[in-house]
């Protein structure tokens, strides 16, 4: 059963119950180093945080270095909105500024991909998060960290949408980096 929520009771409501989150991780700036940064304080403010694997992508809508992307998965009992205001500090900690273009180099982009299946589009929470089912930097690792996990939207499995997924579209390398 899937879960509807505003965003203002989201900031205001932090339930004692243990959500599991799953995050995507990218860097074209000093990819390595930053990746560090991002995966240091996720496990530093959430603990035991699992990893997929890493993967270089090239850039997607504008020209620049090569992409490395992972997913990372942890529970928590913050709210959507409190995990937000977490990762714009982590992005802040790596050299991020907000550009205005989105499609742009950056030393750390994290993002919220699902917040156990809670359905929510009150920007800038959108949940699930849409990059999933477009981006095989996304939806590759995740399936490898969850195949049998059911998108809240489409009542499929992450694996069964990586199955049919256009891969040579979005080619990926895995990278042998340890975090």
């Amino acid at each position: 059963m899937s879960v509807f929520l505003s965003s203002a009771a989201l900031v205001q409501q932090r339930t004692s119950k243990v959500a599991r989150v799953y995050l995507s991780l990218g860097s074209n700036i000093d990819p390595e180093a930053n990746l560090r940064i991002g995966v240091d304080e996720l496990r530093r403010r959430y603990g035991d945080v699992r990893l997929s694997d890493t993967y270089q992508s090239a850039a997607v809508g504008f020209e620049g270095a090569d992409f490395l992307n992972l997913v990372a998965a942890l529970d928590t009992d913050d709210s959507p909105a409190r995990i937000h205001k977490r990762i714009e500090a982590i992005h802040g900690m790596a050299g991020r500024a907000r550009a205005t273009d989105r499609f742009s180099s950056r030393p750390l982009d994290i993002d919220l991909l699902l917040y156990d299946d809670l359905i929510l589009n009150e920007p800038p929470l959108c949940l699930p998060r849409s990059d999933i089912l477009k981006y095989s930097f996304v939806l590759r690792p995740l399936a490898e960290l969850v195949p049998d996990l059911v998108h809240p939207e489409t009542g499929r499995t992450i694996s069964d949408h990586w199955l049919e997924f256009d891969k040579h579209r979005q080619p990926l390398v895995r990278v042998d980096l340890s975090l």
